[in-house]
């Protein structure tokens, strides 16, 4: 489908993906950008777009994705942001002035108590740090979501332990 036509034809739908996006939104601005964001992606991956299908449903997996997606990261940000006013000296060695030589002593014991954790748990914690969820650890290993949780669980206290000089006092 060329792009102008489909173009047009976004435009035909743009009212119910206003009130599908308001679903998830319940924002009108942020409404109004996740139907945005669909329209472009939409655009942009319209030779993916097979004539004769459900254009509609095709939006509406687009812009489910898209929200999934862009809360995915906002939920990642907030965990990185910092909500104390205090500053530890762990958080100070992220900063520009740190001494080099300390950052790379930090890294190697890091990645000493890394090399030392059961394979079994060290797996599911990467893989946590990195941001997948219990549930989808627990699908791609093909383990309970429980045993998930409690891998993850004893990497973070066995680390928690190995390093814990660098733990604020």
């Amino acid at each position: 489908m060329n792009n102008i036509l489909l173009n047009s034809e976004l435009h035909d739908h743009q009212t119910a993906l206003n009130a599908f996006a308001m679903n998830f939104t319940r924002n009108a601005d942020d409404a109004n950008d996740l139907v945005q964001d669909t329209f472009v992606k939409a655009l942009r991956y319209s030779h993916l777009y097979q004539e004769g299908t459900n254009l509609k449903g095709w939006l509406y997996t687009i812009m489910k994705n898209t929200f999934i997606n862009n809360y995915r990261k906002l939920d990642l940000r907030r965990e990185h942001i910092l909500t104390t006013e205090e500053l530890f000296s762990s958080q100070l060695l992220k900063s520009a002035a740190t001494n080099l030589g300390e950052g790379t002593l930090v890294e190697e014991d890091i990645n000493k108590a890394l090399k030392n954790l059961n394979p079994a748990c060290l797996i599911p914690f990467i893989k946590y740090f990195e941001g997948f969820k219990y549930h989808e650890i627990a699908e791609e290993l093909n383990i309970p979501i429980g045993t998930v949780k409690t891998r993850i669980h004893e990497a973070r206290k066995y680390l928690k332990h190995d390093l814990k000089m660098y733990r604020p006092s």
